[in-house]
């Protein structure tokens, strides 16, 4: 009999995908920060979002019954109500596996928003999920 275990990885930052330094070439189309003097906090801490990520996510049986695994990076964007908003893949594995992750990123419950210069303003966050089989 086969044992599954779902492994994921949480990695938290602003500047993942960007490569940018200077303070004014951070900002995106619709002010969107990807680095913010407070980032934005889930409910909980690093650890809840880990848990919550465990929890939810559903190995897709079929991504199972064929063996596909690997790391799906998913990004965000925590807005000024703290509220997850723009979640994409931005490097998939499988459709099966980069749906689920999307659906577990995009049920998240509102985080404690960031702030820049003493300013609520919208963050935009890339983590990985990894799927694993054993």
């Amino acid at each position: 009999m086969k044992t599954y275990f779902l492994f994921f990885v949480v990695l938290i930052t602003g500047f993942f995908i960007s490569g940018q330094s200077d303070a004014q070439e951070q900002e995106k189309a619709g002010d969107v920060y990807l680095e913010v003097d407070e980032m934005p906090v889930f409910p909980g801490g690093e650890m809840a979002l880990r848990t919550y990520i465990a929890s939810n996510v559903e190995y897709p049986e079929k991504a199972k019954k064929e063996g596909i695994v690997g790391k799906v990076f998913v990004s965000f964007v925590i807005n000024e109500k703290g509220e997850v908003t723009g979640v994409k893949v931005v490097k998939g594995v499988d459709p099966l596996l980069d749906k689920e992750s999307i659906r577990v990123v995009s049920g998240m419950p509102a985080w404690q928003p960031g702030k820049k210069d003493g300013k609520v303003v919208k963050v935009q966050y890339t983590i990985p999920i990894q799927f694993a089989l054993k």
